[in-house]
């Protein structure tokens, strides 16, 4: 009964956070004069208005994806990875750099590499806080913001002042790569009626399955989760905690990785300098924890940041309310999902058993504890 409790209440919190994340955007909309229902309608209206607005739908979704997935695996482990930004980054800028520089080599050799030279430029990114706080014990939370900033002004000097003049079209800005290294298709481009639909999505699902079976089936994937539940007992069983910091956020910066891949063989088709850090990193931190890091949820999460963010454009022109507004939705689920202890013991508390209250709290106090004790490996 108690696990059954459990899986529901699972289920529950995020759809209360979204809920909630909803209701509080309403709230604020009422308070500035507009219309929450009219706003809303207009959201669901460009997002799913056409077919090729659906396609818009799963092409925001494929990094979105990956970068979730990059940052489950960390947070399996017991670590923060908020490097997923800097590391997409990395495998955006190298992913293209190998594609136009291989302008006439078929596509079954330029995609493949182009798609592993990106994937290995985002696990060598990672690599570097991996292997900071496995042998000096240093903070992979500040480590990885820092590297941020570090990959950011490094893609911006390559492209300016290391790639060829005759891979660019303006300073700051790529030549378009061929469609033997694009991972757009003819076929999915007609599906969609002209959207940018490409294998990214396809890619991303295939990863949902391949960590899942990682994490839950094989040996490595059991180190990793028993690292992140308690690293001192993990030790005592034989254990390489060192190696397990270093693999799972390779693997993270490699998915992550992916997720640039994605970004600019199939969304953008090239690269141009940022002025700041990339959102997928960001949003795919928020996806993860509203999906409580499974598979199905970081799906179901990165479709609904999508059609927030793509319905989110029409809100100003269908129904004047301002754009920023999603942002503020957005941020309302993720400060719910973050309390989500505190709907966890209403939703107990609601149900009249003092022993499910008890769990809870014993649960929540249990968390605590872990984090407490993964922070001194």
């Amino acid at each position: 009964m108690n696990n059954q409790s459990e899986k529901l209440r699972n289920i529950l919190v995020p759809i209360l956070s979204v809920l909630m994340g909803f209701i509080l955007g309403a709230i604020i909309m009422l308070i500035s004069g507009q219309d929450p229902i009219t706003g809303y309608q207009a959201m669901l209206k460009t997002a799913f208005q056409s077919p090729k607005s659906i396609g818009e739908i799963f092409v925001t979704a494929g990094p979105l994806i990956f970068t979730a997935l990059g940052f489950a695996v960390a947070n399996s482990a017991g670590f923060f990875n908020i490097g997923l930004s800097g590391q997409a980054l990395c495998g955006w800028v190298t992913s293209i750099w190998v594609a136009l520089s291989m302008p006439d080599a078929p596509r079954m050799v330029v995609l493949p590499l182009a798609v592993l030279a990106g994937a290995l430029a985002g696990a060598l990114a990672a690599a570097i806080p991996g292997l900071l706080r496995a042998f000096f014990g240093t903070s992979e939370v500040i480590v990885t913001i820092m590297l941020n900033y570090v990959f950011l002004y490094t893609s911006t000097h390559i492209v300016n002042n290391v790639m060829s003049k005759d891979l660019m079209t303006n300073k700051g800005i790529t030549k378009v790569i061929g469609e033997n290294a694009s991972l757009r298709t003819g076929f999915l481009k007609e599906l969609s009626s002209g959207s940018r639909l490409n294998i990214g999505i396809f890619m991303a699902l295939i990863f949902l399955v391949l960590i899942w079976f990682l994490m839950k089936k094989t040996t490595l994937g059991y180190e990793i989760r028993s690292v992140g539940l308690n690293p001192f007992a993990s030790e005592y069983a034989g254990m390489s905690s060192k190696r397990t910091i270093v693999m799972s956020m390779v693997i993270s910066g490699t998915l992550a990785g992916l997720g640039g891949v994605v970004l600019g063989l199939g969304t953008f088709g090239n690269f141009f300098v940022q002025g700041s850090s990339l959102s997928i990193g960001f949003d795919g931190m928020a996806i993860s924890l509203l999906g409580a890091g499974s598979s199905v949820g970081i799906f179901l999460s990165a479709i609904l940041f999508s059609v927030l963010k793509l319905g989110g454009q029409g809100m100003p022109l269908r129904a004047g309310v301002p754009i920023e507004l999603v942002d503020v939705v957005i941020a309302a689920i993720i400060f719910f999902v973050a309390i989500s202890y505190l709907i966890r013991f209403v939703l107990a508390k609601a149900s009249g058993n003092k022993k499910e209250v008890a769990i809870v709290e014993e649960l929540d106090g249990k968390s605590d504890q872990t984090s407490q004790e993964g922070g001194k490996i």
